[in-house]
């Protein structure tokens, strides 16, 4: 197993990824964005858990690993723009376990569970939500794939499916 994955690929602004993605958002997804707060961080929650069973499922798993590591980064960048959470790059880049991802993903789920017992939430949501995003730029990089490349893609790919919007 690797130690440190090659950061090459990590040259991300994030701040610049969450305006494209919220573009994309209003245009693409504005009945999710119509739904209140709470319920798009559980629809989120919900995005999170599929894709643990995606990676999960393994070779078993009809959708690409790209595929799945890009999705679920458009959703992390969408619960961040929800969370008026600002991501960054963390100092270290050393190889995530797919159990930190679904850990992550399980905490951010509680986070969303939190709410119906009005119990704190948002900060819980924001670490796991960075938590995440730091388990899919490492396992992207470990694997050659230049994510945010991937997600302009999926976003025309998305966008495509709206034929009446453009």
């Amino acid at each position: 197993m690797l130690d440190k994955c090659d950061s090459d690929l990590v040259q991300i602004d994030f701040l610049e990824a969450q305006k494209a993605q919220h573009e994309h958002d209003l245009r693409n997804h504005f009945d999710i964005l119509s739904l209140h707060k709470v319920d798009r961080l559980k629809h989120y929650g919900l995005h999170f858990a599929k894709y643990v069973g995606r990676l999960a499922r393994g070779n078993l798993e009809e959708k690409p690993y790209s595929v799945t590591l890009t999705d679920a980064y458009l959703v992390c960048l969408s619960a961040a723009n929800t969370l008026h959470q600002r991501l960054e790059h963390n100092s270290s880049l050393d190889q995530k376990e797919f159990l930190d991802f679904a850990s992550s993903a399980g905490r951010f789920c509680d986070a969303c569970e939190k709410v119906d017992h009005l119990e704190e939430f948002v900060q819980l949501a924001r670490t796991s939500n960075q938590e995440v995003m730091e388990y899919l730029i490492s396992a992207s990089s470990c694997a050659g794939i230049d994510v945010n490349e991937l997600a302009k893609n999926r976003r025309l790919e998305l966008r495509d499916r709206h034929f009446y919007i453009r």
